[in-house]
């Protein structure tokens, strides 16, 4: 596969990462540093690859995730985000409201379009943090469903590590109606820097 991609112009490719379903590289790809995520050949999941392209084609229309530059059903390239990983960012205790404002932003707009992320709860690798913006990575799986739970899985990650205050009440009035209003509420749980 690699020599596929230096084929097809990528340059300087070099291993990134590895994951239980896929493996990343960076590259240089017209004048760009971008990532190329490919699967895994050891994992049983199948249609992976695919279901991430899908959700990044979606989300991609709100900002939220890498922009999708080259598809492959093998295969596909994003911009390559360097930034910081967010659970590093908050043991510094820098920007935090700011930045934790910003995701459960997006982690509103992903239940507002009945998406469910699954990783929020353990966000460690899943969210970089690139001039005080955040930026989700790893869509794999995703899915749609009536009832998304982006949002108050964030929310227990955060009271885990004491940066919103912990108000069950609030929270499960938002899982029961995801209106804007409930959201809101949340919000007001962020606790300053």
């Amino acid at each position: 596969m690699l020599k596929k991609l230096k084929v097809l112009g990528f340059k300087n490719i070099k291993f990134l990462t590895k994951g239980k379903r896929g493996l990343v590289y960076t590259a240089n790809y017209r004048k760009k540093r971008v990532a190329i995520k490919l699967k895994n050949k050891k994992s049983l999941a199948k249609d992976r690859i695919q279901n991430e392209i899908e959700f990044l084609k979606i989300l991609n229309k709100y900002k939220i995730g890498p922009k999708l530059i080259l598809t492959n059903k093998n295969f596909f390239v994003y911009e390559f985000i360097k930034g910081k990983e967010f659970v590093d960012l908050i043991k510094k205790r820098k920007n935090t409201s700011l930045i934790i404002k910003k995701i459960l932003k997006k982690c509103r707009k992903l239940d507002e379009l009945k998406i469910n992320k699954k990783e929020f709860t353990r966000p460690n690798k899943h969210i970089l943090i690139k001039n005080n913006n955040p930026y989700f990575i790893d869509f794999e799986r995703c899915y749609f469903t009536d009832k998304p739970k982006n949002v108050t899985q964030f929310c227990q990650f955060l009271i885990k590590k004491k940066l919103i205050k912990n108000n069950k009440k609030i929270l499960q009035r938002y899982k029961a109606d995801q209106n804007e209003k409930n959201f809101k509420e949340i919000l007001k749980l962020i606790k300053s820097p």
